[in-house]
C-alpha cells in the first residue's frame, strides 16, 4: 500500500495524468483500495493531505472466512462459521470455549460418515453462553441413492418457478451459453448447483463460473458453451441477442431463450409432476414479476447474520403471498396433474400438507424436497434411455489403442436409437445425442467394460434394472403413457432414517488453548501452532446407537444365483407349466398389439391410451412399430440356449443368412450394385425395343429375406445388431413381407433346435402359427415406418420416362426434379436418348412431385410425355406422375417444364401397368386424366356438380390440417395439385361460362384471364395514386386497394420467375400461392367487378351470377384460416411478400 501510494504521488507531482482516474471513481464498490480523489494545491486542508503512513496508520482491508471440505456440507458449513463468528469474545467476562477449540474439534475430531451413514457432530453456538450446537451429516449409498445435494433446491423454484426452471434445464442439455444474473452471489451459487445436479447421470463437461464480478464480463465472449453467473447489482444490463444464448435474470424471474430451442419430451406431463411435488411441499413460486417481494430481492449474502437463527428454517410464506393461485400461467396442471397425483397417492406419498405431519427441522424438509425433484428428472432419463446399452457399439480393440482413436470413432448407433423415439421428440433427441455429455457417458459406459466404473452410470444402470425387473425383464414393454417417478418414497426412507436415528456421534469441542484470546472487535487470528498439532489421541468416530443401524429394503432385481436357485427347487411339472403361462402371455400380447396397430391405422374411436383424455388422440404409429420390435425380441429371446448378441432376432437372421446365402447369390439376394444392373441383366424385359436404355418397363425387385437382409446391412448410418434388426422389421412391415419372412426364417428346424430349448415359444408349433397369423394381418394396412425413420439412408430410385410415342427422346437437355416428404434433389440430368435409368439420394421420404423439363434445344425437342415412374429399390414402392403433356415451346401452351404430382401405385396396378407396356406400349391407350395441369374438359360440368366436388376438395384440406401428422394418408400438395385437387376444382369453376372461342381466333387459357385483370387492377391503383379517384377512408375500399397490390404483385412475381412454365402452369402456380397468402376468397369480388369479366364471362359463370359468387366465397372462406406452408417445387421459391396485409 505505501509503495503503490508513493507511485501515485510521483506522478501527480511530475504533472502526469493519472493513469484511470476516471475509472477508479465509476466502479465505486468494486476498487477502494485508493482514496477516490487527489488534488495537490495550496489551498488545500490539512485534513486532505493526509496520507496512509505505514509507521502508524492501521490498514483495514476484507476478510472472510471459509471452509473447504471433499463433500459439500453447506448447511453444517454455514452454521459453523456463522456461530463461529458470533463466538468472538467481546467481553471481558466472555464464557465459553476458545474459538481455536471449535476449529481444532472440526479439523481433527469430525470424520466424513461412511456411504450410507451419518453423523451427528457438535458445532459453536449461536451465543458464547450457551452449550455447543448440534448438527446431523449424511452421506448416502450408491448405487441405491443420489449423490449428495446440500443446497435448497427449494429457493430456486421459489425464485425462478417450473417453467424457467425446466427451460434453463432444457438448455443445459442441449449445451447452450447459459448466463445468470443476480445481485446475491448466493442465489447464483444455489442456482447453478442446483441445476447442474439435474442433469444427473450427465454432468456439465464445459466452462463453469457460478460467480462472475461484473469487471469480468469479457469472458461472456468466449466461443464455447458455458455456465456462468454474473454477480452485478446493474438492473438495466443490457444482453445481446445471441442466438444460442439462454439468459436468466433471477432477481427479476426473466428468463431470455435462444432461437429454436427445442422442448424436452413429454414436457405438459414432466412439468405438472414437478408441480406435485411443489404443492406436497408447500413451495410458493413466483407468478409474475409484481408478486415478488422487494425483500425477497435484496442481497442477503453481503452482511452476516445479527442474531441466532437457520436462515433455511424461513418458511416460504415470509416472502409470498399465503394464497398461491390455482395454476400459474403458463403451466399445465390440468388432467394430466390429476392422473399423477393419484398415483403419487397409491405409492403412499400424500400431496395436502395436512394429511401428513410436518417436521419441525426445515434442513431435512429441503434434503426430502431435493430428493424428490431429483429423482423425477433422474426418472426421465431413466425412460428416455432404458434402452441405450442396445445402441452402444463396443469396440473390438484394446483399451489403449481406443483411447487413442476415440474421436475418429462412432461409439453409438444414433440413427437406430432415434428410429425407436416418438416423432416429436426426435428433434430434442437428435440433438442431445450430438452433446459433449453425452458422449462423456457412452465413453465412460464403454471405459466400464475394462473395469473402470462410473459412480454416477453405475447409480443409472441399477436405476434402468430396477424399471426392467418392474415391466418384465430384459426384453422390456415400454409404456406409451407418461410414467411418473415411484421411486422417491423409497430412497426418502433412506434420509429419514439417517436423520433420524444417527449412527456415530462425533466427539464434543474441549478446550485446548492454555490462555484465552482478549476482547476483539474484529475476528482474531487464530493460533497457528495450537491448530497446526497434530491430536495426540484420535479414536475418531463413535458408536452411538448400533440399534439403530438397520438399512431399509430397496427392490433389487434378483441376482442369477436366487434364480437359479430356485429353478432347481422347481419340479418339471412346474416348470412346464410356468412355461406354457409365459408362452400363452406372448401370443396373448401378440392379438393384441396387432389388432392395436390395426385399429390405430384405420382410425377406431376405440383407440384409448389407458384412461388419458380424448384429447391425446391415437398412438403415434412410431411409437406402436417400436413396440412391435420390443415384443419380437421379447418373443425371439424366450428360450435361448446361448445369448449370441444384444438382438436375439437378429442373431437368428445372421445364422440363417451364413447357412443360405451361397445360394441365394444365384436367385434371390442381390447386393445393391447387382441392382443397379437389372435393366441389362433380366430376360423377360421388354423385346419390342432393341435399345435396353429404351425399355419403359420395370424389372421385378426381389422379395426374399435377404434381399431385405442385404439391404439393411448396406445402410451406413446403422451399426448395431439392435439397431439393423428394427430396420428389418421396418423394412418387412413396411414391405407387407413380415410374417412371410418371419415363416421363411422359422421354416428351417435345424436352426431353431440349435438355438432354442424345446419350451421356447418359436418352437411351438401352434403357438407359432398363430403368432405368424397375426402378424399377417398388419398387411392389411400401409405403413410407411421404414421410409419415414431413416432420412440420411441413401435409396437407390429407378425413373423411367414413358413417352406417348413408344421409344421416342428428345433432342434437348432434360432434366428431373424429385421432391419428398423429407428433402427435395437438384436437378438430375437425364442421359441422352435414355428412358430408364437409376439414381441415387439420401432418403427423399415419400414421393409427392416429380419437376420434369429441358432447355428446348435441338431440332426434335418437343417431347410429348405420358407419365414418369419412380421406384424406390429398397422398399419397392412405385409412384407414377401423369403427365399427358407436351414439352417444348410452340406447342400445347409452350410450357417447357411441368409440375407432375406423384401417387402411390398398388403391386396390382404394378403388375398392370408392366403388362401394357410390354403388349403394345402406350400409344394406344387413352391418356390418363390425372394431370397437372391438365388440359381443360370439353364436356362441360353442371353448376351443382362443380359445387360439390369444389365443396369436397375444400373439405379434405381443412380435415388434413387439422390431423396429426402420423394420420395424414396423403400430402397438402397432392390435395392442391392432383387430378381432383383445389387447382383442378378451380379450374372448372373458372372455365364455366368461360367465352373462349368468341375472342379468339385460336385456343387460349384462363391465365390470359388473369394477366388482362391484374392490368385492370394496375389501372385502378394508378388513378387511385394519381387522385382522380377520391381516395376512400372506408375500410372495404382499403382492402380492396390491398387485394389489388397483393394480387398484381403475385402475377408479376409468377411471370418474372416462372418463364419455363406454360399457362396452364402459371395458373396452378397462382392458385396455390393464392392459397398461402390468403388471397383466394378476397379477390372473387374485385374479379367479378371488373370489365374484363363482363367481356369474358357469361352471366351463368360463377364471376357474374351472385348466388354461384356468394358460395363460391363461402366455400374458400375456411381456407383463411390455414397457414399453408408450400413444398418448393410447387411455389417455385417465390417467397411470401412481407409488403402487403390484407
Amino acid at each position: 500500500m505505501q509503495t503503490l501510494q508513493a507511485m501515485y504521488i510521483t506522478e501527480l507531482s511530475s504533472g502526469l495524468k493519472p493513469r484511470n482516474l476516471h475509472n477508479v471513481q465509476v466502479q465505486g464498490p468494486h476498487s477502494r483500495s485508493l482514496p477516490r480523489h487527489f488534488k495537490l494545491a495550496q489551498n488545500q486542508s490539512g485534513a486532505a493531505l493526509t496520507y496512509y503512513d505505514i509507521s502508524k496508520d492501521k490498514l483495514f482491508v476484507s476478510k472472510s472466512i471459509g471452509i473447504i471440505t471433499q463433500v459439500a456440507y453447506v448447511q453444517a458449513a454455514k452454521i459453523f462459521l456463522e456461530n463461529l463468528y458470533r463466538c468472538v469474545p467481546k467481553k471481558s467476562t466472555a464464557s465459553g470455549l476458545s474459538l481455536e477449540s471449535y476449529v481444532f474439534n472440526i479439523l481433527y475430531e469430525v470424520e466424513l460418515p461412511g456411504p450410507g451413514k451419518s453423523l451427528l457432530i457438535h458445532l459453536p453456538p449461536s451465543d458464547p453462553q450457551l452449550p455447543p450446537a448440534s448438527a446431523i451429516i449424511q452421506n448416502p449409498s450408491p448405487p441405491l441413492e443420489l449423490p449428495h445435494l446440500d443446497y435448497p433446491m427449494r429457493m430456486v423454484f421459489v425464485w425462478l418457478g417450473v417453467d424457467i426452471v425446466v427451460q434453463l434445464f432444457t438448455c443445459l442439455l442441449l449445451e447452450c451459453q447459459v448466463l445468470l444474473r443476480s445481485s446475491d452471489p448466493h442465489r447464483l451459487m444455489v442456482v447453478a448447483e442446483c441445476v447442474t445436479s439435474l442433469l444427473f447421470p450427465f454432468t456439465w463437461p464445459h466452462v463453469y463460473v457460478p460467480i462472475l464480478p461484473a469487471s469480468l464480463h469479457h469472458f461472456l465472449d468466449a466461443p464455447v458453451p458455458f455456465l456462468m453467473g454474473l454477480y452485478t447489482s446493474s438492473d438495466n444490463m443490457k444482453v445481446a441477442s445471441e442466438a444460442n444464448l439462454c439468459y436468466v435474470d433471477i432477481d427479476k424471474c426473466k428468463v431470455q431463450l435462444p432461437e429454436e430451442i427445442a422442448a424436452f419430451p413429454q414436457l405438459e406431463a414432466f412439468s405438472a409432476e414437478i408441480w406435485s411435488v411443489l404443492d406436497k411441499y408447500n413451495v410458493h413460486v413466483p407468478t409474475s414479476e409484481q408478486n415478488r417481494n422487494a425483500q425477497e430481492i435484496m442481497t442477503r449474502s453481503c452482511t452476516l447474520p445479527g442474531r441466532p437463527q437457520n436462515r433455511l428454517k424461513l418458511s416460504v410464506h415470509d416472502t409470498l403471498d399465503n394464497e398461491r393461485p390455482p395454476s400459474p400461467p403458463g403451466s399445465a396442471r390440468s388432467e394430466a396433474l390429476q392422473r399423477i397425483a393419484d398415483i403419487v397417492r397409491r405409492t403412499g406419498v400424500a400431496l395436502d400438507p395436512n394429511e401428513s405431519n410436518q417436521p419441525v427441522d426445515s434442513y431435512v424438509e429441503d434434503l426430502k424436497f431435493n430428493n424428490s425433484i431429483r429423482e423425477i428428472f433422474l426418472n426421465r432419463f431413466v425412460h428416455i434411455f432404458q434402452s441405450y446399452e442396445n445402441f452402444v457399439i463396443v469396440p473390438n480393440q484394446d483399451k489403449e489403442d481406443w483411447l487413442n482413436n476415440r474421436d475418429s470413432m462412432q461409439n453409438f448407433d444414433k440413427a437406430s436409437f432415434l428410429s425407436d423415439q416418438p416423432e416429436q421428440d426426435r428433434l430434442f433427441l437428435w440433438r442431445f445425442l450430438e452433446s459433449q455429455m453425452f458422449a462423456t457417458m457412452i465413453d465412460n459406459k464403454i471405459i466400464s467394460t475394462w473395469g473402470e466404473d462410473d459412480s454416477n452410470l453405475a447409480i443409472f444402470d441399477n436405476r434402468i434394472k430396477i424399471l426392467k425387473k418392474r415391466y418384465g425383464g430384459e426384453n422390456l414393454m415400454r409404456s406409451l403413457n407418461y410414467e411418473p417417478c415411484i421411486t422417491a418414497h423409497d430412497t426418502q426412507a433412506f434420509i429419514d432414517r439417517r436423520m433420524a436415528y444417527p449412527d456415530f456421534e462425533s466427539s464434543c469441542p474441549k478446550e485446548i488453548m492454555t490462555s484465552r484470546t482478549i476482547v476483539s472487535r474484529q475476528f482474531p487470528i487464530l493460533d497457528k501452532e495450537v491448530l497446526n498439532k497434530t491430536p495426540v489421541v484420535n479414536k475418531g468416530s463413535i458408536p452411538r446407537a448400533s440399534s439403530l443401524r438397520k438399512g431399509l429394503s430397496f427392490k433389487l432385481p434378483s441376482g442369477n444365483g436366487d434364480k437359479s436357485k430356485s429353478t432347481q427347487d422347481m419340479s418339471p411339472a412346474l416348470i412346464a407349466q410356468a412355461n406354457w403361462t409365459f408362452v400363452e402371455k406372448l401370443l396373448k400380447d401378440c392379438k393384441a398389439k396387432t389388432k392395436r396397430m390395426l385399429l390405430a391405422k384405420l382410425g377406431a374411436e376405440g383407440v384409448t391410451l389407458s384412461n388419458s383424455n380424448a384429447s391425446d388422440g391415437a398412438v403415434e404409429e412410431s411409437t406402436l412399430v417400436t413396440s412391435l420390435c420390443d415384443f419380437l425380441e421379447r418373443v425371439w429371446s424366450h428360450g435361448l440356449q446361448k445369448k449370441r448378441g444384444k438382438s436375439a432376432l437378429w442373431s437368428h437372421l445372421l445364422a440363417y443368412q451364413e447357412k443360405y446365402q451361397p445360394v441365394s447369390k444365384r436367385d434371390s439376394y442381390l447386393n445393391t450394385d447387382e441392382m443397379s444392373r437389372l435393366s441389362t441383366n433380366l430376360e423377360n424385359w421388354s423385346t419390342h425395343c432393341t435399345d435396353a436404355k429404351l425399355r419403359t418397363d420395370l424389372p421385378e425387385l426381389p422379395t426374399s429375406l435377404l434381399f431385405d437382409m442385404g439391404n439393411i446391412q448396406g445402410m451406413a448410418d446403422v451399426k448395431t445388431g439392435i439397431g439393423m434388426a428394427r430396420a428389418w422389421v421396418r423394412l418387412a412391415l413396411e414391405k407387407k413381407q413380415l410374417s412371410k419372412h418371419l415363416r421363411t426364417l422359422l421354416s428351417d428346424q435345424n436352426i431353431l433346435r440349435s438355438q432354442y430349448k424345446r419350451l421356447a415359444f418359436l418352437r411351438s408349433e401352434e403357438e407359432r402359427e398363430q403368432f405368424l397369423y397375426h402378424l399377417l394381418s398388419l398387411n392389411a394396412v400401409d405403413y410407411f415406418c421404414f421410409t419415414t425413420t431413416y432420412p440420411s439412408t441413401v435409396i437407390p430410385y429407378q425413373i423411367v420416362i414413358v413417352p406417348n410415342k413408344k421409344g421416342t427422346t428428345s433432342s434437348a437437355n432434360v432434366w428431373v426434379v424429385l421432391s419428398g416428404t423429407l428433402s427435395e434433389t437438384n436437378r438430375i440430368s437425364v442421359p441422352k436418348a435414355t428412358l430408364n435409368f437409376p439414381y441415387k439420394h439420401q432418403n427423399l421420404g415419400v414421393l409427392t412431385t416429380l419437376r420434369i423439363g429441358h432447355d428446348n434445344t435441338g431440332l426434335y425437342a418437343k417431347w410429348m410425355i405420358d407419365y414418369i415412374i419412380v421406384r424406390n429399390d429398397i422398399t419397392g414402392h412405385t409412384y407414377k406422375f401423369p403427365c399427358a403433356r407436351w414439352l417444348g415451346r410452340g406447342v400445347d401452351d409452350g410450357s417447357t417444364e411441368r409440375l407432375l404430382v406423384g401417387t402411390l401405385i398398388s403391386k396390382k396396378d404394378e403388375i398392370e401397368e408392366t403388362t401394357a407396356v410390354r403388349q403394345g406400349g402406350s400409344l394406344g391407350r387413352p391418356s390418363p386424366r390425372s394431370r397437372s395441369p391438365a388440359i381443360p374438359q370439353k364436356a362441360e360440368l353442371k353448376p351443382s356438380q362443380i359445387q360439390h366436388m369444389l365443396g369436397d376438395c375444400v373439405n379434405k384440406i381443412v380435415k388434413w390440417h387439422y390431423r396429426r401428422s402420423s394420420e395424414r394418408h396423403t400430402t397438402l400438395t397432392a390435395l392442391l395439385c392432383s387430378e381432383n385437387g383445389l387447382v383442378s376444382c378451380l379450374e372448372n369453376v373458372f372455365l364455366l361460362g368461360f367465352k373462349s372461342g368468341r375472342l379468339f381466333m385460336g385456343k387460349h387459357y384462363l391465365w390470359d384471364y388473369f394477366v388482362r385483370v391484374k392490368e385492370q387492377f394496375e389501372n385502378e391503383l394508378l388513378e387511385e395514386l394519381s387522385g382522380h379517384k377520391s381516395a376512400s377512408l372506408e375500410r372495404n375500399h382499403q382492402e380492396t386497394v390491398a387485394v389489388w397490390r397483393c394480387y398484381c404483385h403475385l402475377i408479376e412475381e409468377i411471370t418474372q420467375s416462372s418463364k419455363n412454365l406454360g399457362k396452364d402452369g402459371k395458373f396452378q402456380l397462382f392458385i396455390c400461392l393464392s392459397v398461402r397468402e390468403h388471397l383466394l376468397h378476397r379477390m372473387l369480388v374485385p374479379m367479378s367487378v371488373c370489365k374484363v369479366t363482363l367481356e369474358m364471362y357469361e352471366e351463368t359463370s360463377f364471376l357474374r351470377n351472385r348466388g354461384l359468387l356468394t358460395f363460391l366465397r363461402q366455400i374458400l372462406l375456411p381456407l383463411d384460416e390455414l397457414d399453408v406452408v408450400l413444398e418448393k417445387s410447387v411455389s417455385h421459391g417465390i417467397s411470401s411478400p412481407s409488403s402487403h396485409h390484407v
